[in-house]
């Protein structure tokens, strides 16, 4: 069985596959101050509770953008699954050409779900990604990774606004009934929730016009069936993108040893 390792800023996303198949998910908070034994014990308990046993595992695949934990997570691999895992980078086969100026500086993350939406959706495809950023990315009909747009997360918007105001407060990211708050917690939900809502929008938009009308719109992450819910923006929402694209880089580079 894999057991794909999605390393984000905010959560930690798990998933196994029993080949091709996804047959379960976790997600855990990142902290970089945890030990790989830490970690370890976390993912072998959450195993335990799916009835799978650690011995199962014969292949992990990673993309991290949290470079301190890369290393705590290859140590815990090898210790706790016996395998070496596959660290997606910048040497790995994914389907994808990335045409960044730097392709260096585009994010694991960003190119596996290239590599997903491309394998399960085909191109030309727009990916929208609300979680602690929300990260815009477009893929041509041909599997060329463009580039993208990345604006702060409607969560880490929030979280901004209550730090730095002193009678602003925390509120929950659903939408209000009505664009024109009547009170301040309505009025922040109207300009986080359906204000992101209205930047989802405007910006597939445009990247439309510049890679094509009939790019398949993806919505993925956290934030992305709030996001739907008023909009309807995008063509599927698929939460596991990532995790799927890590199975399948996973399986490009196993094909190809």
């Amino acid at each position: 069985m894999l057991l794909a390792i999605d390393i984000g800023n905010t959560n930690i996303t798990v998933g196994l596959f029993n080949g091709e198949a996804l047959s379960a998910t976790w997600r855990i908070s990142t902290d970089s101050s945890k030990t790989s034994d830490e970690y370890g014990l976390q993912l072998t308990q959450m195993l335990e509770g799916q009835k799978s046993y650690v011995e199962e595992i014969s292949h992990v695949t990673i993309c991290s953008v949290v470079p301190p934990l890369t290393p705590t997570f290859e140590s815990l691999c090898q210790r706790y699954f016996k395998a070496k895992p596959l660290i997606v980078g910048s040497g790995t086969r994914t389907g994808v050409k990335v045409l960044y100026d730097s392709p260096r500086d585009v994010g694991t993350d960003r190119v596996v779900d290239a590599a997903a939406a491309l394998h399960i959706y085909g191109g030309p495809a727009i990916i929208v990604d609300l979680g602690t950023a929300t990260v815009f990315d477009a893929i041509t009909r041909s599997g060329e990774y463009l580039g993208g747009a990345i604006a702060p997360g409607m969560g880490v918007s929030g979280d901004a606004l209550f730090r730095a105001t002193s009678q602003l407060r925390r509120v929950e990211l659903t939408a209000p009934e009505t664009a024109i708050g009547k009170n301040t917690p309505h009025s922040i939900q109207s300009g986080l929730v359906l204000g992101y809502t209205e930047l989802v929008k405007g910006m597939i938009k445009r990247f439309k016009e510049e890679l094509s009308n009939e790019s398949y719109v993806i919505g993925t992450g956290g934030l992305a069936n709030v996001v739907q819910k008023e909009s309807s923006v995008f063509d599927t929402v698929d939460p596991d993108l990532t995790l799927k694209g890590l199975q399948i880089v996973h399986t490009l580079n196993e094909f190809t040893k």
